[in-house]
């Protein structure tokens, strides 16, 4: 899940961009989080950025020089994300605007 979501940030940002992990407690949760400032999500592919399949448009199926990416992927990742997230009672999110970068939030328990 963690990897799926750092190469996601670093093949949507370019060269000179920023990619952020961070992990932190809260509430009996670790709190983990992949910012990156790179191209960002449209708000109309936001929804759907964790639906088996689903690929964002065009513009972020490019690599950070802006060529098409040959690692486009099959819209998979995310998804399987999900599942690992939700499959360990956690969530996974997701805020970006076009042109801003993304932040990709997971929620997992602390084990007691």
């Amino acid at each position: 899940m963690l990897l799926n979501l750092v190469t996601n940030a670093i093949r949507f940002t370019p060269d000179g961009g920023r990619v952020t992990l961070s992990c932190r407690q809260e509430d009996g949760h670790a709190v983990l989080r992949v910012e990156d400032s790179g191209a960002g999500i449209a708000a109309a592919d936001l929804p759907h950025v964790f639906d088996r399949f689903y690929r964002a448009d065009a513009a972020r199926a490019r690599d950070a020089t802006g060529a098409r990416s040959p690692a486009g992927g099959a819209g998979l990742g995310l998804s399987i994300a999900r599942w690992a997230a939700e499959t360990h009672g956690g969530t996974i999110t997701a805020t970006s605007a076009p042109g801003r970068g993304s932040v990709f939030t997971v929620r997992l328990p602390l084990g007691t």
